[in-house]
């Protein structure tokens, strides 16, 4: 791992180069790469010491921050509303079952607490989710790219919007494209996303109906590598009822859950994606090609998903004097 944490100046140059030619049209004016070197020149560095230590007491927070930052961006845009606590009688889109699982909040406090100590009422924390998703790619694959700041803090959430927003563990090829597409993502870039999936972990429950009651007709999901599927039932038992509270978490990844790479399309094109949206990509011929190339170009998957992440870090981005920059990112000032 130490050997990814050191690039050359010259591969960084290129990497920020190639990423920002790829997602110059879909960077709204305000958002700019050192949007805060005038008025708090040290925050990025603080996300990324926070994010850094994090990750060296638990490398599973990499996979934790970059989903913070996918199921942030999908619900009302990138403006933090994920980090909001419910109100009284107003559950936030935390509490939904959409994003059970969902970690990495008290990174973000810390990050913002160190910001805040130096930096008062100067960076969002709309921002610190960036910036922390992006080291955390950094910290998990070694890859170093540029993402611009500026984004402001909305004022509310909602649980309902999750689950009207996020994209379901068993949604089909048809579905993902028009998830993605009203957020501005294309299928191609939907495909480049979902290799996030070779790090991190997911609750049985989002994929236990594949093992055990996919069909009428077929028990078993019959697109699942046989000894995958076997191995995956001695991890996650058969869930007795509905309310079964016995939920084991499961790598999307078993041969190398901590190294982000092109690895999640290989086991795709095995038979062994872990969720069936997952394998689905491979499953349909509308994503198929995108699969293989990604299998076979590591490189050109590494540089798409740079410019592919911050492409969605600009989605339905609060500017200027809309929203707030948030004294605690759990509440509205």
């Amino acid at each position: 791992m130490a050997s990814l944490l050191f690039t050359s100046l010259a591969l960084l140059q290129i990497i920020m180069a190639v990423v920002l030619d790829l997602v110059k049209p879909a960077i709204s004016v305000p958002l700019k790469i050192g949007f805060y070197q005038t008025a708090c020149p040290s925050a990025e560095t603080m996300v990324r010491n926070t994010v850094t230590k994090a990750l060296a007491a638990d490398p599973a927070m990499a996979a934790a921050l970059i989903r913070l930052h996918f199921h942030d961006c999908f619900v009302r845009g990138c403006e933090a509303s994920i980090l909001l606590d419910s109100k009284p009688g107003i559950p936030a889109e935390k509490e939904s079952t959409m994003n059970k699982g969902v970690q990495g909040f008290e990174v973000i406090d810390e990050a913002k607490a160190a910001i805040e100590a130096q930096c008062p009422n100067t960076v969002s924390c709309a921002d610190i989710i960036a910036f922390a998703a992006r080291d955390s790619v950094f910290g998990a694959g070694g890859l170093l790219y540029a993402v611009p700041g500026g984004r402001r803090d909305g004022l509310a959430s909602l649980i309902d919007e999750a689950a009207e927003n996020l994209p379901g563990a068993f949604f089909n090829s048809t579905e993902l494209r028009g998830n993605f597409a009203r957020k501005g993502l294309s299928m191609e870039e939907m495909v480049t996303l979902s290799g996030a999936h070779s790090i991190g972990d997911s609750h049985c429950s989002a994929f236990s109906k594949r093992l055990y009651s996919f069909s009428a007709r077929f028990p078993q999901d019959p697109s699942m590598d046989a000894a995958y599927a076997e191995t995956l039932k001695s991890k996650c038992p058969r869930p007795r009822n509905l309310t079964d509270s016995v939920d084991p978490v499961v790598a999307f990844d078993p041969s190398t859950p901590a190294l982000l790479d092109n690895n999640y399309y290989k086991n795709l094109v095995s038979h062994r994606g872990l969720l069936a949206s997952d394998q689905e990509l491979w499953s349909s011929g509308l994503t198929r090609k995108m699969v293989k190339y990604n299998r076979n170009h590591p490189g050109a998957w590494a540089s798409k998903f740079a410019a592919a992440m911050v492409k969605m870090g600009s989605i339905d981005v609060m500017v200027g004097r809309n929203g707030e920059i948030r004294n605690n990112c759990r509440d509205v000032n």
